[in-house]
């Protein structure tokens, strides 16, 4: 629709000339981010117009125009038909063919007046023929005698009144879909297309949007300009005299070009413009509330052309519209890049504290490197190798891949240590990360597994890199800054949990062996006696126990036996151990009994350097000599836990010799007691980590459980039979719970004496 230019002439006073203003609230729009000097209401009042009021006095049945106030022909089609004495039908002959000039006749003929609202006439003819709207009636003109003599017209133009309501209503849909959040691209699309209806001359609409730096202009809408011109000013810098839209971002206000052809602000657009068939354009920057460039909003002609008020003023409105759009879509977009953040950053811990769960889950470095081979694999990247040094050489431990065999070739490629072209090589001598968009220097598999990129992050321990995660990206996969942080820190938290496997393996290993060296590999073979032995450490085994038994010959077919607990654990206690243990090996040939190799083993206690440990030791010690019935024990009991004697009747009782801890005073007081054993009898000496077990209410395994686990066997058990009841029991009574106390026991049973062979027959 075209919109009608507000008269400018001047009028007279009276009825023919008076104005009336559209009201700033009928329209229902505001301007929330209007730029330049003029107020809201000011852009209505120029969007909007003044409605002035029309007159003609027509005479005669031909119509015959006398006179006519100066909107009249304002209206009509100004100077050239600024005429009177011609019948109206022949001044303006466009209103014959719309019935007009018959409503005319009938208003003269009957002499009844004729009123319309809102009526649509074209006014003008061909190209420069115009669309209005208007309000009029047709009066009948009487002489003195009551005769119709003429017809008088009086209306009003409702053009712009009629086009404020399309423009509201088209604001109020842009507003509607901002409300709703619909996408940008559709609201400045719709926008644009609105525009483009309402103006008066063919226009064609442009919205670009700034760059956050405000530097650059992105395409943004413009529905019907070429897309080779959208695509060519897509990009363009602020800056001025770049164009009118790059100088109107520059200068935060609007930039006004009558004639792209003369301007020098186009000169590096000009065949562009020449090409797209524009000649003006008009360009109003689009600011947000804080005055931050958003971007601009332009109008093209195709000819020169300068805007009119009414131009400017719709041109202010719908920027303003345009920035509370754009602001809209940044804030959404700001939420929702936060969100992805946020999301990003549960994700990485996620899959951080996975991958730290399945590095620590497995006391085994390498196991805990495969693992994490694994877990790289395909979240950081297609391939994964893990290599470390060992003896000076570089060891390819784990790979990871899609397939087998691509995994395979993975695993077949070992680095060179050495290499200066070798890209682990560098990273095992810098211990820094190293990334390229290529594939590795040196030779290897590259070709046959499609590697297009590569990412080599150090395992280190102390600052020195003791082996590399190589990460290779195959197609258009490419290593960003994210995924180089996140791989830093999973290698961080692998070579943490390597390490602590690697010490974990050490640990296990020496205090392995070291406990092999303070027990019996294998118990002897005792004459007249069945032995048998249990040793249990708490825990996990990492830490030498501090119980200990031993069972050696002497020189005159005697054999000594002892269980002893240490107080403490670990290395001091260990030195404690082999202390006692190789004192009552020592002595024990030497000394008549075991109440003086008891305090032999004391003084030696007593006697021992602070820093090998000062706690105190419990100890039963005693000697055995087999005998036709059974076997005779001389034993010592110090502080420790008081054996069980089983009889045959399966009856357990207390051996309760008297003694006193070893290692607390110089002097020893213990009291030796004898024992005889008889076939099937048995001794069972035990520390108190039996007794002491609890389960989970800590209700402890006890003395009165330990007697009825050895009273309730089968007759005559062996040595073995006893310790599998007893521990037995004690599993059981603590549900398989972990001890946090060391175990021992030691059993001695009495055996048959051989038959003595038969005698020669008598004769």
């Amino acid at each position: 629709m075209k919109r009608v230019p507000g008269p400018h002439a001047p009028q007279p006073a009276g009825t023919a000339g008076a104005r009336t203003t559209a009201p700033a609230s009928a329209t229902g729009l505001a301007n929330p981010a209007a730029t330049g000097p003029a107020a809201p209401d000011h852009d209505l009042r120029a969007l909007f117009g003044q409605s002035s009021a029309l007159f003609a006095s027509l005479a005669g049945p031909a119509h015959m125009l006398e006179t006519a106030n100066p909107a009249f022909f304002e209206t009509i089609g100004g100077p050239e038909r600024t005429r009177t004495g011609l019948p109206i039908g022949q001044l303006m002959p466009e209103l014959v063919e719309q019935g007009f000039i018959t409503l005319l006749d009938r208003v003269y003929r009957t002499g009844e007046p004729y009123t319309a609202r809102e009526a649509r006439v074209l006014l003008g003819i061909g190209a420069d023929a115009r669309e209005g709207f208007f309000d009029f009636s047709y009066e009948p003109r009487l002489d003195t005698g009551g005769n119709v003599m003429g017809v008088r017209v009086i209306g009003v133009e409702s053009t712009q009144v009629k086009q404020a309501q399309r423009l509201t209503a088209e604001h109020r849909v842009l507003l509607e879909q901002i409300a709703r959040q619909a996408p940008l691209a559709d609201v400045l699309d719709g926008m644009a297309r609105a525009i483009e209806d309402l103006a008066p001359e063919e226009v064609f609409v442009s919205v670009l949007l700034a760059d956050a730096d405000g530097r650059h202009l992105r395409h943004g809408a413009a529905p019907s300009l070429p897309d080779f011109y959208n695509q060519a000013i897509d990009g363009i810098a602020t800056g001025e005299g770049v164009g009118s839209c790059g100088t109107a971002a520059h200068r935060r206000r609007p930039v006004i070009v009558t004639d792209i052809g003369t301007d020098p602000f186009w000169d590096a657009f000009r065949d562009l413009a020449d090409k797209a068939g524009v000649a003006a354009c008009w360009s109003t920057p689009i600011l947000a509330r804080d005055g931050a460039l958003l971007g601009t909003f332009a109008m093209y002609h195709r000819t020169p052309r300068a805007p009119q008020d009414a131009d400017l003023a719709l041109a202010r409105v719908f920027a303003g519209t345009a920035a509370l759009a754009i602001e809209r879509h940044r804030e959404e977009q700001a939420r929702k890049a936060a969100e992805a953040r946020e999301k990003a950053a549960r994700d990485d811990l996620a899959f951080l504290l996975e991958a730290s769960t399945a590095l620590a889950s497995d006391l085994d470095a390498t196991q805990t490197l495969t693992r994490l081979a694994a877990s790289c694999v395909p979240r950081l990247a297609p391939l994964c190798a893990v290599d470390v040094i060992e003896s000076g050489r570089v060891r390819r431990v784990a790979t990871a891949a899609p397939t087998r065999r691509e995994q395979d070739l993975l695993a077949s490629h070992i680095p060179v240590y050495d290499a200066a072209d070798d890209a682990v090589a560098r990273v095992l001598a810098s211990a820094t990360s190293e990334v390229a968009r290529r594939t590795p220097t040196g030779p290897g598999p590259w070709h046959d597994l499609g590697v297009t990129g590569y990412l080599c992050v150090p395992l280190a321990d102390r600052g020195r890199a003791f082996g590399t995660v190589t990460l290779l990206s195959t197609g258009e996969y490419s290593f960003d800054g994210h995924t180089v942080a996140l791989a830093e820190e999973l290698a961080r938290r692998a070579a943490s949990a390597a390490r602590n496997a690697r010490q974990y393996t050490h640990r296990h290993a020496l205090a392995r062996d070291l406990q092999a060296g303070l027990l019996l590999p294998d118990l002897p073979r005792v004459p007249g006696a069945d032995v048998a032995t249990y040793y249990h450490p708490a825990g996990e085994g990492l830490d030498i126990g501090g119980d200990f038994y031993d069972v050696f010959p002497l020189d005159d077919g005697r054999w000594a036996f002892l269980l002893g607990d240490v107080c403490g654990r670990g290395a001091i206690a260990a030195t404690t151990t082999a202390l006692v243990r190789h004192t009552a090996r020592a002595v024990a040939p030497l000394l008549p009994g075991p109440e003086d190799v008891v305090k032999a083993v004391n003084r030696a206690l007593i006697k021992r350097p602070g820093s090998h440990g000062t706690g105190f030791v419990t100890l039963v010690y005693g000697q055995l000599t087999p005998t036709p019935t059974g076997l005779a024990i001389e034993l010592v009991r110090a502080g420790h836990t008081p054996p069980l004697h089983l009889d045959t009747h399966r009856t357990a009782r207390t051996v309760d010799a008297q003694g006193a801890l070893l290692g607390i005073a110089p002097d020893a007081h213990v009291t030796p007691l004898h024992l005889h054993l008889r076939p099937h009898e048995s001794l069972v000496l035990y520390t108190d980590g039996i007794t002491e077990a609890r389960r989970r209410d800590g209700e402890m395994f006890d003395d009165r459980r330990l007697t009825d686990a050895v009273s309730g066997l089968p007759a005559r058990p062996a040595a073995q039979d006893i310790i599998d009841a007893l521990t037995h029991a004690v599993r059981t009574f603590t549900e398989g719970e972990d001890i946090d106390d060391d175990q021992a026991v030691l059993v001695l049973t009495a055996t048959e004496p051989p038959t003595a062979p038969a005698g020669p027959a008598p004769e």
